[in-house]
């Protein structure tokens, strides 16, 4: 058997019970679910302000004509800023930044608040893109037949081609909320108290990983439902497709 073999299982006890101690398991259950609850605050509160924001941007990207050049150029740079920003740069830069510029009222928000914009600035970016996707999907024939009716431009927008590109879009959407509800652990840098940042406390005290155990199957029972959820939808829109074509 080879030495790192040997030594693996030599050491196996001590491993497992350095990642996964029944007794630091519970101990560490009521502080690191206190800080989930943040976690899962930070998520909702972010992903309704990126679905509203995102969508705005994304129609003020296809505005047509000249006139909203300078607009589009606009949504364009600030989506390529803030996907091309890492999320942690974006947490430190808002919840270290400001707080030092020592300017009425947005530097003396909390680090929560911080957080939550952070979050929503860089998914904002992303899903500003899906949108644009699932607007560009809807064949330019409805946009024509809905100004053939008398739709102006906004109108034909509202009612025609947003009601389908965002259904297009949904799967994709939750795509993209999966990674944003694991990236919430990302906001611990600043300080804010959510399960990462108490798994971290809980295993300096006591020397042991299982908190990071604990946060983990928080993050994992979280996730598994709605990626479930998301491969339902998808299925169901091959399968709409595929009826289509027959």
């Amino acid at each position: 058997m080879p030495d790192f073999l040997e030594s693996f299982w030599e050491n196996l006890d001590t491993l497992v019970e350095f990642f996964y101690n029944p007794r630091f398991f519970r101990l560490a259950l009521p502080d690191v679910w206190d800080g989930m609850q943040l976690n899962l605050r930070m998520m909702v509160i972010a992903e309704a302000l990126v679905l509203v924001f995102a969508l705005t941007l994304a129609v003020i990207r296809g505005l047509p004509g000249r006139a909203a050049a300078p607009l589009r150029a606009l949504v364009i740079l600030y989506i390529d800023i803030f996907r091309g920003t890492p999320l942690i740069l974006t947490a430190l830069l808002l919840g270290l930044g400001l707080p030092a510029l020592q300017l009425a009222w947005i530097s003396d928000q909390s680090f929560l608040f911080y957080g939550i914009m952070a979050i929503t600035l860089t998914y904002t970016a992303y899903v500003t893109e899906v949108y644009r996707a699932g607007i560009e999907s809807v064949h330019q024939s409805q946009r024509m037949a809905a100004r053939s009716l008398g739709l102006n431009y906004a109108q034909a927008m509202r009612f025609v081609v947003l009601p389908q590109a965002v259904r297009r879009v949904i799967p994709p959407l939750l795509n993209d909320f999966i990674g944003l509800q694991k990236d919430t652990g990302i906001i611990y840098v600043i300080g804010v108290g959510e399960a990462v940042q108490q798994a971290n406390i809980f295993s300096g005290t006591y020397y042991n990983a299982t908190s990071y155990v604990v946060a983990a199957v928080f993050f994992i029972f979280l996730t598994i439902p709605l990626a479930r959820f998301t491969d339902h939808l998808i299925a169901q829109r091959e399968a709409r497709e595929r009826t289509q074509q027959t």
